[in-house]
């Protein structure tokens, strides 16, 4: 199958186009600038911003792809929960009018799949694990609406054309915000991540490598309009995942913030973000896309990677 990816240069973008062209698929690898990067000889590289609707409408009328993978982003390293929807706008537009360009295309020159990201912890936060039948958040706060927004857009726009959406749990791996270089282990390691209240939210995470399974298996889903949480197996409340992120990682225990001192430092977001959110279940993708996690949880899935970089050096 002929497959064009956006986002290809991203931490997602990579490992799926590495996956995906080892499986045999001729890939159309797109970013919004270029980057000669050492590729196998079935992926072609190219500049394409996906912003741009006669772009988008000329490289898909000149490559002819047969699926095409939305995932480009213009996430930030470090978020400001106070200014999420400012922050995110470049990502809400990708989104919203990115997926519309692709979208198009797609329809005018035959494209028969279409695979786009989305979030599984967007939804309504509470002490829940949620199933895709299960609403995004529907009232969200302020910072964040503009961001929830975009996303029920995109997601609207992939259902009516057939596509499929893959709600991805809080990505980790490398070139994440969990990478031994990211904004978070970073902030772990200065001891600037606190359990917010009792830390009840609950994180679903995903390694990078899962979410490039996960696409594979999409790819060879019949047509039709459908969406998957692509999580692992196991939410972690954030008062027992991050004490443990942050041993491995030889910091100091977390501190503790009550809500409303937070709420003061990060906003209604952030708290949700730290407090409340809900974690979200594979069953569907396990199911349906016959899909499993390689690394079913958080700590196995970071204690692997070390021991990698370990035998690297050694």
């Amino acid at each position: 199958m002929r497959v064009m990816v956006t986002g290809a240069t991203g931490a997602l973008g990579q490992p799926l186009v590495g996956l995906l062209a080892a499986s045999g698929h001729e890939m159309l690898a797109v970013s919004r600038e270029f980057h000669d990067l050492a590729v196998p000889a079935n992926v072609t590289q190219a500049a394409v911003d996906v912003l741009d609707a006669a772009a988008v409408d000329r490289f898909v009328a000149r490559q002819r792809p047969d699926a095409i993978v939305h995932f480009a982003t213009a996430i930030p390293a470090q978020i400001n929960p106070k200014k999420i929807g400012q922050q995110f706008a470049t990502t809400n537009r990708l989104r919203t009018e990115g997926t519309r360009n692709l979208l198009a295309a797609a329809e005018t020159y035959g494209v028969h799949k279409f695979v786009a990201q989305g979030l599984a912890y967007a939804y309504e936060p509470g002490d829940a694990i949620r199933a895709e039948t299960d609403p995004l958040w529907p009232a969200p706060p302020k910072a964040y609406a503009p961001v929830a927004d975009a996303l029920k857009d995109m997601e609207r726009q992939v259902a009516d054309a057939g596509g499929i959406v893959l709600r991805l749990g809080h990505i980790y791996g490398p070139g994440t915000i969990y990478a031994p270089d990211g904004s978070m282990t970073t902030m772990v390691q200065a001891g600037k991540v606190p359990i917010v209240g009792g830390g009840a939210a609950r994180y679903s995470f995903v390694h990078v490598d899962d979410v490039a399974s996960a696409v594979l298996a999409a790819l060879d889903l019949p047509a039709g309009a459908e969406v998957f949480n692509v999580v692992d197996d196991h939410p972690l409340y954030l008062r027992d995942w991050l004490p443990w992120f942050a041993d491995t990682l030889g910091a100091k225990a977390p501190k503790r913030f009550p809500v409303g001192l937070a709420k003061l430092a990060v906003g209604p977001f952030g708290v949700a973000f730290m407090n409340e959110l809900a974690g979200a279940s594979n069953a569907r993708a396990r199911e349906v896309l016959d899909w499993r996690p390689h690394y079913p949880s958080l700590r196995e899935g970071i204690t692997a990677e070390r021991r990698h970089r370990t035998r690297e050096v050694a």
